[in-house]
C-alpha cells in the first residue's frame, strides 16, 4: 500500500490506484471526463473537486447538476454516468482506500456529517472559501511528492482530518441546522438509500414497505409524487443499471451475473432483464463489446 501523485495520465490499470491508499489527480479537463460512455462503478471513495465548468451525472440514477467550484463525494459501489460536460470543465480527483477512510472516520466525533454526505454529495464552495480549497490541494500535493518522507500516509490523513475540521464541516452543520424535510421528502429519501443497500436481494416493495413501516400503496404513491418514477421502477433500474456494469466489465458469465443479483435462475434473469431493456443479457453483452 503506498501513496501516488499523477498530473493526468491514468495508470493502465485500477488496480494501479486501488493498491494504494491515497491518489490524487489534478487538472481533469472535459475530454477525459466525455470519454465515459458506460455507467462506472467507482470501487472507492472518491472526492472530486470542480474548479472549473458544469457538469450533469447520473449517480445511482439519480441526476446531479454540479457547477464550479463545487465539491462531489462518490462512496465505493455507487455509479456513475456523465451526461453532460462543458468546454471548460475542469477537476481535481482525489481517491482514498477505505483503510484511509476508516481512519479518517476515527478522527471524526459526530458522524452525522458522514450520514449526510450520503444525502447531498454535492457541497457548493463558497468563493471566499475557494482559496483555502486550493491551498489544502497544494499541501496535499506536496506531502505527495516528498517521496522521503515515511509518513506521507499519516501526513495526509492528519491534514485531511484537520481540513475536514476547519472547513468542510460547516457545510454540513449548516445542512443540519437548515433541514426540515416533509414526510414525502423523507420516506422517499429513505426508500432510495433502502434499495441502494438491498436490491441485489429484494426486488419486491413489499420489503422495503415493511423496513418503512407504511403500506406498499403509500410507499409506491409517495415515491411516485416526489420523483415521478414508481418504486417498483426505481428498484429494477438499479438491479438493471448494476447487471448492465457486470455484463460490460466483468469476466462473470451470465448464470454466475444471475447468482449475484439473487434471481432463482439464469433464465428468470435473461426475461427480467429483455423485459426491461429489450435485449438478452447476452445480446446486451455482445452490442458492448
Amino acid at each position: 500500500m503506498g501513496i501516488i501523485y499523477d498530473d493526468i495520465p491514468l495508470p493502465d490499470k485500477v488496480s494501479d490506484i486501488l493498491r494504494h491508499d491515497f491518489f490524487l489527480m489534478e487538472k481533469v479537463p472535459a475530454v477525459m471526463v466525455r470519454a465515459v460512455t458506460n455507467p462506472v462503478k467507482f470501487s472507492a471513495f472518491t472526492s472530486i473537486f470542480i474548479t472549473r465548468g458544469s457538469c450533469t451525472a447520473d449517480i445511482n440514477l439519480i441526476q446531479r447538476n454540479i457547477t464550479a467550484p463545487a465539491i462531489l463525494n462518490v462512496y465505493a459501489d455507487q455509479i456513475v454516468m456523465p451526461t453532460m460536460v462543458s468546454d471548460d470543465f475542469e477537476a481535481s480527483f482525489m481517491v482514498y482506500s477505505k483503510q484511509m477512510v476508516d481512519s479518517i472516520s476515527a478522527t471524526v466525533k459526530d458522524l452525522s456529517a458522514f450520514s449526510l454526505a450520503g444525502l447531498h454529495p454535492i457541497l457548493r464552495i463558497a468563493d471566499s472559501d475557494l482559496p483555502d480549497f486550493e491551498r489544502f490541494y497544494g499541501d496535499i500535493r506536496r506531502i505527495i511528492r516528498d517521496s522521503e518522507n515515511p509518513y506521507r500516509y499519516e501526513a495526509v490523513l492528519f491534514t485531511t482530518s484537520a481540513f475536514f475540521y476547519s472547513h468542510i464541516v460547516k457545510y454540513y452543520e449548516n445542512l443540519k441546522s437548515g433541514q426540515r424535510e416533509s414526510t414525502q421528502n423523507r420516506i422517499t429519501d429513505q426508500f432510495i438509500r433502502l434499495v441502494q443497500q438491498n436490491y441485489r436481494r429484494e426486488r419486491f416493495l413489499d420489503f422495503y414497505a415493511e423496513q418503512l413501516a407504511i403500506t406498499p400503496k403509500h410507499l409506491s404513491r409517495t415515491v411516485r409524487a416526489r420523483t415521478g418514477i414508481s418504486a417498483v421502477e426505481w428498484i429494477t433500474r438499479h438491479i438493471i443499471l448494476e447487471a448492465k456494469v457486470m455484463l460490460r466489465s466483468s469476466n462473470l458469465n451470465i448464470q454466475q451475473i444471475s447468482d449475484e443479483l439473487h434471481f432463482p435462475s439464469q433464465s428468470f434473469f435473461g426475461k427480467y432483464f429483455k423485459k426491461a431493456t429489450g435485449l438478452s443479457p447476452k445480446e446486451y453483452r455482445a452490442s458492448v463489446h
